[in-house]
This record gives structure tokens, C-alpha cells and sequence, in this order.
């Protein structure tokens, strides 16, 4: 039967190994990013007879998989075993053991068979023990990370946060992440709710409890159309402004009557506050641009107001483009760049400020602890990168060649003003404020935080 082993060190107890692998966020954590993998039944909590039923789709094709927990060693580690699933057999022992200088040693052991026996391994042999390696490389590096940055606020109370969007690209992932912290997580639905980790609110209409909100400790609110999708027509514009404004305000306002308000209100924004600036490099003290999306960052911040003026941390996050293997820009652009069929857009020299996925759910997770950080906070990358870099570098990682440019004329007359403003324009814009507090990032530099998003690791 063939094997797999990956081992790691980690900055951590063993004991803090093995809680954070049992909270509810932290299976989620180890999905990644490349690959689509939901739960249709069960629960992912650390219990011997537990069983996960997953969904696993890769393109059109979907896979069910059964697996159930079958031994737990407290402490030390645990073991799952296939009950139905893509493999004829699989047994994966999750092995937590000392290291010298009080971190530990991570190991995952696996035993698994293709099916059809020979035949299988044969043809899909190597594949297999390929894939197996970016996953466990990418689960170790998630475990670690997650541990050292979680670390740093070990001290400080865990939070009882609520989040909109959490459904969302940034949400989804911040939720998981705050989870496999020990934090508590509620959610804000646009729907019945479906449990108590849910609270239903309608900002269209102006409807959100505010008994339900009493006693948090963090609100962070990530909703809002996404900027995007289709042509800015009027009415397009509309709801892009109502879902970002609208939505602010009617949270801002309630918090604000709350007697037990929370310490701080995260609220997302965006580098279109800057607009278009050319070469310009830019920071949070920089004036304000002109233009639609600038004017809707500017009515966006000042929606919330009315949690600021009654005393609550309100911070502003300007974001950048955020790049994540599981969607999002990065991901309408990979099937023209996998098929080797991309090239720069417009001059190609117009400048893209960016931030990777992990920077950017670590930077709100280090901002909701940075108590005297308020107002605008520039999320993105400090380094920067033209299109034409950028368009190099993805194509680099991807191994593909990238050929074949969008002339300006074309983006203009394809995608009209949602074009001109979101590709074609340009902001060097600088994260001054994270710099200034310390904020450690992972992948600073482009091609690190795409091949960690895609796996798409050098060597193996």
C-alpha cells in the first residue's frame, strides 16, 4: 500500500497544536485555497466516531467522501480513516509530538490505495503523491502561521466578534480563522437565521435588532456588492452605493444606542478613495480622488459616523486587490492565463495595489487588537506592482506564457467605466499605518503570496 509522510516544526506547544486542530474553524483552515471541498453533513470537531460527509469538485465533476474519526490520543494526535471516497483505502494518523525549544513536531502519516490496484497507481500514481504534497505543505504552513499569529495576542481575552459578509471572499475566511483562535463567531444573515450563531438583518429596509447586538466585544462589516461584476449603469451604481452605505449607516446607528457597545468597528473600503494617481506613491494621509468610486469610499467611511461620535474605534479599510485561489479577481483571471491566452492590460504600466489573502484576513485580525489604531488603514502589499509585472509574475507561477495584450480602446468599449476606473487606472498606494504598528506580513512580495494562494510551490 503506498504512503505519504510530511513532517514540520512549529513555534508552539504541543498542547496548543492539538486544541487549535480541534476548534471549529480550523478543518476549514487546512481546505486549500486551489481546491473546492464544502461539508454536506457532519460536524469537523476532533470526536472518535465522528463522521465528515464532504463534497470534493474538481471542474464539472463532483466526488462525496466519507471520513470518520477513528481514534483520538488526547493530546498527541488522531486518526482518520475513509468510509466512501475517491480512494480504494485511505488511513491518515495526525501525529503531534516535543520539539527541542518548547515548539513542536508536526506529522502527518498516511496509508492510501488508487483504485483499480496497479493499474491505478500506474496511471495516476505520481499525480496523487503531487497533490498530496501541496496540500500537506499547504496545511503545515497554514498550521504554523496560524499559530504564531495567534500567538502574539495570546494573552488578550478572546473576542465574541460579529461579521457581516461572512459568506463573503474576505468573511468567509476571517470567520474560520478567528474560530481556530478560540474566538467567538456570530454571523449577520440576509435570511432566517440558522442557529444562534446567526442574526438576521435587512439593510434595504432598515431592519436589524439591536438587542441582538448588545455585548459584543468587535463588529466587522465586510458586506457589499461586488464592485466588479458587470458594467456601472445607473442602476448598477445605485446598488452598489445603497450596499455599502446604506448597510454602514443602519449598523453605525444601531451600535450607537447599544449599553454594552463594542470596543471596535471595522469597516471595509477600498483604494478607490484614492483614485486614479498615476505613479504617485500614496499613504492614509493623502487627499481624497475624484470620480465615482472615490465618492463612494468617501459616503462609505462617513456612513459610520454615528458609532465614531458615541465613542467606539472605527477603523477604515482601505483594501487593495485582494488575491485569493478560492475567488475573486485572481480567480476570473486564471482560466485566460492557464490557457495561455492573457497578456497586460492597456500600457501595462499602470500600477496595481494588492494584498494576498492571508495578509489580509491577518491584517483585520491584528487591527481588531491594535487599540489605538483608528480611522483609514491602507490594506495592501508594500510592494506594489505595474500590470505588466504583475501579468509576468502570474504567468511565471503558472508556467504559461502571457502573449496577448487588451489594448485600452478594447477594455473601454467591453467594460466601459467599471473598466476604465478598475483596470486602467493607477495607485501606488502604501500601507503606512500597518507598517508603523508593527504588522508582520507573510508574503510582502507578489510571487510568494500567488504560488502560496495557488500552490503553485518551486520543486515537488
Amino acid at each position: 500500500m503506498p504512503g505519504f509522510h510530511f513532517q514540520s516544526e512549529v513555534p508552539a506547544p504541543v498542547e496548543e497544536v492539538f486544541a487549535w486542530h480541534g476548534r471549529p474553524g480550523a478543518f476549514h483552515r487546512l481546505i486549500p485555497p486551489w481546491q473546492t471541498c464544502r461539508i454536506l453533513e457532519g460536524d469537523p470537531t476532533m470526536t472518535t466516531g465522528r463522521r465528515l460527509i464532504l463534497e470534493l469538485r474538481k471542474g464539472p465533476l463532483k466526488r462525496r467522501w466519507t471520513v470518520e474519526i477513528t481514534g483520538v490520543d488526547e493530546g498527541r494526535g488522531f486518526r482518520d480513516e475513509q468510509r466512501e471516497g475517491p480512494f480504494a483505502s485511505w488511513i491518515h494518523a495526525h501525529l503531534f509530538s516535543p520539539a527541542s525549544g518548547g515548539g513542536s513536531i508536526i506529522e502527518d502519516d498516511l496509508e492510501y490505495e488508487l483504485p483499480m490496484g496497479s493499474v491505478g497507481r500506474a496511471f495516476a500514481g505520481e499525480y496523487v503523491h503531487r497533490q498530496l504534497w501541496r496540500t500537506f505543505r499547504h496545511r503545515h504552513e497554514t498550521t504554523r502561521n496560524d499559530l504564531i499569529r495567534h500567538g502574539r495576542f495570546a494573552s488578550r481575552p478572546r473576542l465574541r466578534a460579529a461579521i457581516s459578509g461572512a459568506g463573503g471572499l474576505i468573511g468567509s475566511r476571517m470567520r474560520r480563522f478567528l474560530e481556530s483562535g478560540g474566538h467567538e463567531v456570530v454571523r449577520l444573515v440576509r435570511r432566517t437565521p440558522a442557529g444562534a450563531g446567526e442574526i438576521p438583518w435587512d439593510p434595504a429596509r432598515g431592519v436589524l435588532s439591536a438587542e441582538a447586538l448588545e455585548g459584543f466585544d468587535a463588529v466587522v462589516h465586510l458586506s457589499g456588492a461586488s464592485i466588479g461584476s458587470g458594467r456601472w449603469t445607473l442602476s448598477r451604481k445605485r446598488a452598489l452605493r445603497d450596499s455599502r452605505v446604506l448597510s454602514t449607516r443602519l449598523l453605525a446607528e444601531t451600535l450607537a444606542r447599544l449599553k454594552s457597545r463594542p470596543r471596535v468597528l471595522i469597516v471595509s473600503s477600498a483604494v478607490g478613495y484614492y483614485g486614479d494617481r498615476g505613479n504617485e506613491p500614496v499613504t492614509e494621509a493623502s487627499r481624497p480622488g475624484e470620480g465615482f468610486l472615490s465618492d463612494l469610499c468617501k459616503a462609505w467611511e462617513a456612513a459610520a459616523a454615528p458609532a465614531r461620535d458615541t465613542g467606539i474605534r472605527v477603523v477604515h479599510l482601505r483594501t487593495g486587490i485582494v488575491l485569493s485561489g478560492s475567488g475573486g479577481a485572481l480567480a476570473r483571471m486564471l482560466p485566460a492565463f492557464k490557457a495561455g491566452v492573457a497578456g497586460p492590460i492597456g500600457s501595462g504600466r499602470q500600477v496595481m495595489s494588492w494584498i494576498g489573502h492571508e495578509d489580509m484576513v491577518g491584517a483585520i485580525h491584528h487591527l481588531l487588537f491594535s487599540e489605538d489604531v483608528a480611522g483609514p488603514v491602507n490594506v495592501t502589499s508594500p510592494q506594489p506592482v505595474t500590470n505588466a509585472e504583475f501579468t509576468e509574475t502570474l504567468a511565471r507561477v503558472l508556467r504559461r506564457p502571457a502573449l496577448f495584450p487588451l489594448p485600452s480602446p478594447a477594455v473601454k468599449a467591453i467594460f466601459g467605466e467599471m473598466g476604465k476606473d478598475l483596470l486602467l487606472g493607477s495607485a501606488r498606494v502604501l500601507p503606512a499605518r500597518l507598517e508603523e504598528t508593527g504588522f508582520p506580513f507573510l508574503h510582502p512580495d507578489l510571487e510568494s503570496a500567488l504560488r502560496v494562494e495557488l500552490g503553485r510551490w518551486p520543486g515537488r
